[in-house]
């Protein structure tokens, strides 16, 4: 259920023999300005990535290219949670707690259920946490230093939607295109020779790839992108927010076609289309709905808020008016005095594990009790209305998208410059040198 769970119930550790162990005796692989990174730290990540990769079914690089990638992938995030430090962005622990109730919650679990299966996977709940921890602090940094800062126009939304974004004008605004991509990184203030060895690189990738070659396994082997240990998988993405270089490009492409290299401020890319998904039809439906909160605390646990939220359930299915059960015994006081009711809400509107229960309710349903980061809640779907999206909406989601990608592209330059500008000294084997 959490994806912890090896394939087939094989160590992944075992594709790379003894040499990949984790043992206790610890060497200094990597110097990262004021920090260390020690070998343990590195075998435990490459197990890691090996246990992910495996799940994917994505083939493993060489021992040395993948150790490698996770180092580099360590150092960026070292870097990151230095500066975190130095701009003092911290998660505190009520926040902490909410994202993990949230994780526990998409696995239906309640904390205490969540933590007793990280363990009967072999994973301490401390090390899940603190990993966690560390992903908020980087979203918030990146958020501080890049997101912040970028700007969209209008001009630029206008031009978005006579494109074809959201509902725009453009035959292909609607679909959907599945990409992996792999990027060759070049310096911020590249050489001609740097620029040269980068492009001949990325040839050499680009006909390994279109002579049969792996694209995941090529990606974990080669890419400087952020996703390159996931195998370069971008996701479904709208031609629209992608950079206008790959969406011309991808514009073009045919199910299974490789391009590339293209070059852009951050290096060579080279693109795949793994698939194609249609137009939709641009409604969205808006759904009226009420509920009954229990908040957990000292003396309310989780299971005593479910239990109480059951015998509530009973007596509404025996003809109880949920409106004044709602006014006696909801925790959300705004909507209590309203009989619990939360009006017509748009899709998003609402916290993910709410939602996604109130989506599979037919309408005057009533909810099995569903936990969020706030508690504990009875839910009843009143009606759903279709509706057509407004232009304000289409704009919103055009500014959401056009965020999105500069953010995407700001962000890969920022980090590469970071990387450039640290001092980093790098103690594997074979390769020790200071960057």
């Amino acid at each position: 259920m959490l994806g912890l769970a090896l394939a087939g119930g094989a160590s992944p550790l075992s594709v790379f023999g003894a040499s990949a162990s984790w043992s206790g005796g610890d060497r200094i692989v990597a110097v990262v300005e004021d920090s260390v990174i020690l070998e343990s730290e590195l075998s435990q990540k490459v197990f890691d990535i090996l246990r992910k990769l495996e799940q994917s079914g994505t083939p493993a690089p060489p021992e040395d290219v993948l150790r490698r990638q996770v180092l580099d992938r360590i150092i960026s995030e070292k870097l990151q949670l230095q500066m975190a430090e130095r701009v003092g962005i911290k998660v505190d622990d009520e926040t902490l707690r909410q994202a993990v109730q949230q994780i526990a919650s998409r696995n239906g679990m309640s904390l205490d259920q969540f933590r007793h299966a990280l363990e009967a996977e072999g994973m301490s709940y401390a090390d899940f946490t603190g990993q966690i921890r560390d992903e908020i602090t980087l979203s918030r940094l990146r958020g501080n230093q890049v997101t912040s800062r970028i700007k969209v126009s209008d001009r630029e939304i206008d031009n978005y939607l006579a494109a074809g974004g959201p509902t725009g004008g453009g035959s292909d605004g609607g679909s959907e295109f599945h990409l992996g991509h792999i990027l060759i990184a070049t310096p911020p203030r590249a050489s001609s020779a740097q620029l040269q060895a980068a492009y001949e690189r990325a040839m050499r990738v680009t006909m390994e790839l279109q002579r049969g070659g792996d694209f995941k396994r090529a990606a974990v082997s080669y890419s400087n992108d952020s996703l390159a240990l996931n195998g370069g998988d971008l996701g479904w993405r709208k031609a629209q927010d992608l950079p206008g270089q790959l969406a011309e490009l991808v514009l073009q492409m045919r199910e299974g076609e490789i391009k590339g290299p293209l070059r852009s401020p951050s290096g060579f890319h080279i693109i795949k289309l793994f698939g194609v998904k249609g137009s939709g039809d641009h409604t969205s439906t808006k759904t009226h709905v009420r509920h009954i909160l229990l908040k957990t605390s000292e003396v309310l646990s989780d299971d005593d808020a479910k239990q109480r939220l059951l015998a509530l359930r009973q007596r509404l299915e025996h003809g109880e008016d949920f409106a004044t059960l709602a006014r006696g015994h909801s925790d959300d006081k705004g909507s209590a005095i309203k009989g619990g009711d939360l009006g017509f809400v748009e899709p998003g509107a609402l916290v993910p594990p709410f939602e996604e229960a109130m989506n599979k309710l037919a309408v005057n349903q009533l909810s099995e009790p569903v936990q969020s980061q706030f508690g504990w809640h009875l839910i009843q779907v009143l009606e759903r209305q279709q509706q057509s999206d407004t232009s304000e909406f289409r704009r919103a989601q055009a500014r959401e998208a056009l965020v999105r990608r500069k953010s995407e592209e700001e962000t890969e330059l920022w980090l590469r410059q970071m990387r450039d500008e640290a001092y980093v000294e790098i103690r594997l084997d074979g390769a020790e040198a200071a960057e």
